[in-house]
């Protein structure tokens, strides 16, 4: 994860500085949080700024809104208003540790701690009109208190129908696909056919079973949750000279046997000096 926030709270992050923190984050297969602009002092002109000011959206993102009032340390503990990415940070960190990244950084367990109320309070309809757009909606309830109420990338948007739309779907296969590039560095010196390919197989199969009897996907049984492809389907004769062997991997992350599908490359088959 990657959160940058206004060194003054008044202010924004340069359009610049989130275009680079993007495209770093997709290199880098991380998750961008980005605070909504403090000139969104309203339902309306979130609404209506949301959609223009990011132009390029990216599933590797995703803006929370509004702004959030919390005591200053700094000033008396006297109440202002705080861009709350550093929050969402703390908020998606603990999610990961107590349920894993598959589970969605929103909802009753996404509790905003600390923090006294919103710049901008929200009622559902408001929520109704900005959660479909892509925009991550921070909420007040009665009981329950502040919480986190939308977790939709930058892609989120209905209109796109984009498989990214959610902040879990996306971070599941991020993290899928970096720790299988990790794991993977060893075929590097292997020979590129059909034992290595078994191999592949065996190891990426036991790490994508182990997620799911954690409860990652959707499906009773593991043939409708996930699913391993290493053989002369994926990796023909031309990419075994080009020296490479492709993985396909596929998880059910919202319905059974409904697979969003990632392809790994690695070099393989490389004669060691």
């Amino acid at each position: 994860m990657l959160c940058i926030p206004p060194y003054n709270a008044s202010n924004n992050i340069d359009d610049s500085v989130v275009a680079v923190a993007t495209a770093y984050c997709e290199k880098r297969r991380a998750m961008l949080l980005l605070d909504s602009p403090s000139e969104w002092t309203s339902v309306d002109l979130a609404q209506t700024g949301f959609p223009n000011k990011y132009a390029a959206p990216s599933h590797n993102a995703a803006v929370f809104f509004p702004r959030v009032n919390m005591p200053n340390p700094l000033h008396g503990d006297q109440i202002e208003p705080f861009a709350p990415s550093g929050i969402i940070a703390g908020i998606f960190a603990r999610i990961d540790t107590q349920r894993g990244v598959w589970k969605s950084p929103a909802g009753l367990d996404a509790a905003m701690l600390g923090v006294s109320s919103m710049t901008v309070p929200m009622t559902d309809e408001d929520n109704g009109l900005l959660n479909p757009q892509g925009l991550n909606c921070l909420r007040t309830f009665p009981v329950f208190g502040r919480v986190v109420w939308g977790a939709r990338t930058m892609r989120g948007a209905d209109a796109f129908g984009d498989e990214y739309k959610y902040i879990a779907v996306r971070r599941t296969a991020l993290f899928i696909e970096e720790s299988l590039y990790r794991a993977l560095k060893w075929v590097v010196f292997e020979p590129n056919d059909e034992p290595l390919w078994g191999q592949i197989r065996l190891n990426v199969g036991a790490f994508m079973h182990n997620l799911f009897r954690q409860g990652a996907f959707q499906g009773a049984s593991a043939r409708d949750a996930y699913f391993v492809r290493c053989d002369a389907s994926t990796t023909t004769q031309n990419d075994i000279n080009l020296g490479i062997v492709n993985v396909n991997v596929g998880f059910a992350p919202l319905k059974p046997a409904e697979f969003v599908v990632i392809r790994l490359q690695q070099i393989a088959g490389q004669i060691e000096t």
